[in-house]
């Protein structure tokens, strides 16, 4: 028998007692049963799950970066002497700072070493990367030994350097000999000292940010690069257009955790160095550690170590706003 429509357009059997498709699906729904929620209880249980496996990291954090802020944050409202008791001093050591043209002096040399380091240490990563990005043979090995020199620790680096840059029987003033060039006394010269220092930096970890970039390139989907060769894009509009802008990520990663690095050079300066000649490698990080360990000042040095978090704060909030809007993390 054949069937009708009702008036909501629902097609029911022609038969006696027969059922339409409406009443069918009603009886479905009907017959499905309600899935009772999770109980709270249980929620909290696995939530406690996840708290205990990011409990070591968190730990860490609340124990060797929070925790440690907070005491040098309340050490700087104070005068104390290590072999004293604390004295509260209120404002005194900030009112101090403004006034410490050493400590400004401190904080452009380290200002002058982060702009001789991280533009040419960024530039010489992303062009050993775009080498080493290439199918050839033997090119893990050239990956492995451009990271060798940062494996070793700065202590030995600067040791090595020291003899290296010697101005009689260094390394680099005999090669320049050879072509007629009489090098200079790189650590003892106030102009020098502090190029020199910013070198064996760049030279220490260029390949390890060369990783990096290693890393960011070859995530980069290939079929971009056929489309552009095939829209008859050049190799410096397809670096422009293409590889730089996808790289951002990773450069917003080497940029924050770079600059943070140069920003607390310390140990290179202290082997190299020790803060001269002239105060010319002074560094902030060096200064604070003078304040502390040798003035016995640890209430002044943790108003320095405060100054030093805030720049440190600031330049990497003005990195965040850079890139924020320059950054893409979805290729697909």
């Amino acid at each position: 028998m054949t069937g009708r429509s009702d008036g909501d357009g629902a097609v029911v059997s022609g038969r006696p007692g027969g059922v339409g498709v409406r009443e069918r699906a009603l009886r479905s729904e009907a017959a499905v049963p309600d899935v009772p929620a999770r109980p709270a209880r249980r929620r909290g249980r696995g939530d406690w799950y996840a708290y205990l496996f990011i409990g070591p990291s968190l730990f860490g954090v609340v124990a060797f970066l929070l925790l440690p802020v907070a005491v040098v944050l309340g050490l700087s409202f104070f005068h104390w002497e290590l072999l004293s008791a604390p004295e509260f001093a209120g404002l005194d050591n900030y009112r101090a700072l403004a006034g410490d043209g050493e400590v400004w002096h401190s904080l452009w040399v380290t200002v002058l070493y982060v702009l001789l380091c991280i533009p040419l240490q960024t530039v010489l990563a992303l062009t050993l990367a775009l080498l080493l990005n290439q199918r050839v043979k033997g090119v893990r090995i050239f990956r492995s030994l451009f990271v060798v020199p940062w494996m070793a620790t700065p202590i030995v680096l600067g040791l090595v350097w020291n003899w290296i840059f010697d101005p009689r029987d260094g390394a680099l003033n005999s090669a320049l000999a050879l072509v007629g060039i009489t090098g200079p006394d790189w650590l003892s010269d106030p102009a020098w000292a502090l190029p020199a220092v910013a070198l064996v930096n760049v030279w220490q970890h260029t390949g390890y940010t060369m990783l990096f970039f290693l890393a960011g390139l070859q995530g980069i989907p290939q079929e971009l690069y056929d489309a552009a060769s095939t829209d008859g894009a050049s190799p410096a509009q397809r670096f422009w257009r293409i590889t730089l802008p996808l790289l951002n990520p990773t450069m917003f990663f080497v940029m924050v955790t770079n600059l943070i690095g140069a920003f607390q050079v310390f140990d290179t300066v202290f082997v190299m160095t020790d803060g001269g000649p002239s105060g010319s490698t002074e560094v902030l990080n060096f200064r604070i550690f003078q304040t502390a360990f040798k003035q016995f000042d640890f209430g002044y040095a943790s108003t320095l170590s405060m100054l030093l978090f805030a720049v440190i704060l600031v330049v990497t909030l003005a990195q965040v706003r850079f890139f924020g809007k320059r950054t893409t993390y979805d290729l697909s």
